[in-house]
């Protein structure tokens, strides 16, 4: 191959792969339609829902072998916290990483038989072990989006609330007249506990699965307030205003220390990745240029 072609594809990689690092990720993005945010979610479904179907016999038969054993309850507290996504649950959970396991070792083997020496035996051990921890991964990542996409909703849902509250609603009416005109992950959850307050829920029972399903200090202090009204009789707009100000004064300490990050981010990514792809640009047209040079002149000399 041309080292000249080599180190311009090089160049090329490198450049991608920076300008995909500094790309400002899309968050508080609405998914509905057809949308490249809606397909890749699709796709990912799609794959948790292949990988669940092919190790459920498995992890079926596991379990009536051991008399139903359930899983241990930190795994249904992290699905919950992901927010159930694709209706999973433990059992569905640990099938997919079986069968994760299963797929991740096959591909781990084919990598390792093509790569020499020590190199694909480590190739061969690590794939089984990325496949079974690839679940726990996808569903961490939902839940910190699910917990990004709360917080940032959570001062102006709170100022609604207030209002709500002080034009004479109850406390859990007010939740699910506020869920019921807004969007998001939190508004969501509390049209959640409007509804289970319909079913005849209590409202401190609803508020504890909140709780659960988005187990964050903001959150908590929110579920803490509203019981302690409910109970005591206290007024709560008062209570809600200062969490509203919080909020808001944490959501931007939060983007403070994020733009504080990302130059140091930035830098680095320009340094090791943009920089080197120039370089290598450079470095290609300039081997064109000699080995072209190079060609003439032993010609030349033949002659």
């Amino acid at each position: 191959m041309d080292p000249s072609v080599a180190l311009a594809g090089l160049s090329g990689v490198l450049a991608v792969l920076g300008l995909g690092l500094l790309a400002p990720a899309r968050t508080g993005a609405r998914r509905r339609g057809g949308g490249a945010g809606g397909a890749r979610a699709g796709v990912a479904g799609a794959a948790m829902r292949v990988l669940a179907a092919a190790g459920a016999r498995a992890q079926a038969a596991n379990t009536r072998r051991r008399g139903g054993a359930q899983a241990p309850r930190s795994l249904e507290a992290r699905i919950a916290a992901a927010g159930r996504p694709l209706g999973l649950g433990p059992r569905e959970l640990m099938s997919a990483k079986l069968a994760a396991t299963v797929a991740g070792g096959a591909f781990g083997a084919l990598l390792g038989a093509a790569a020499p020496g020590r190199l694909g035996i480590a190739l061969t051990a690590a794939g089984p072990i990325a496949g079974f921890f690839a679940p726990e991964l996808w569903l961490s990542r939902r839940a910190r989006e699910r917990a990004r996409s709360a917080r940032r909703e959570l001062a102006d849902l709170l100022d609604l609330l207030r209002v709500t509250v002080e034009s004479g609603h109850s406390l859990g009416s007010a939740l699910a007249a506020v869920g019921r005109r807004a969007d998001g992950v939190l508004a969501a959850e509390w049209r959640a506990v409007g509804a289970q307050l319909g079913l005849g829920v209590t409202l401190e029972r609803a508020l504890e699965r909140m709780v659960e399903r988005l187990p964050l200090p903001e959150v908590e202090a929110l579920a803490g307030a509203v019981e302690r009204a409910r109970r005591h009789g206290a007024p709560l707009a008062a209570t809600l205003a200062a969490q509203a100000r919080d909020a808001r004064l944490a959501r931007r300490r939060r983007v403070q220390e994020e733009a504080a990050r990302a130059g140091p981010k930035i830098q680095l990514v320009v340094a090791l990745l943009l920089v080197p792809s120039v370089l290598l640009l450079v470095a290609a047209a300039l081997a064109a240029a000699l080995l072209g040079g190079g060609g003439g002149a032993g010609e030349l000399v033949g002659a």
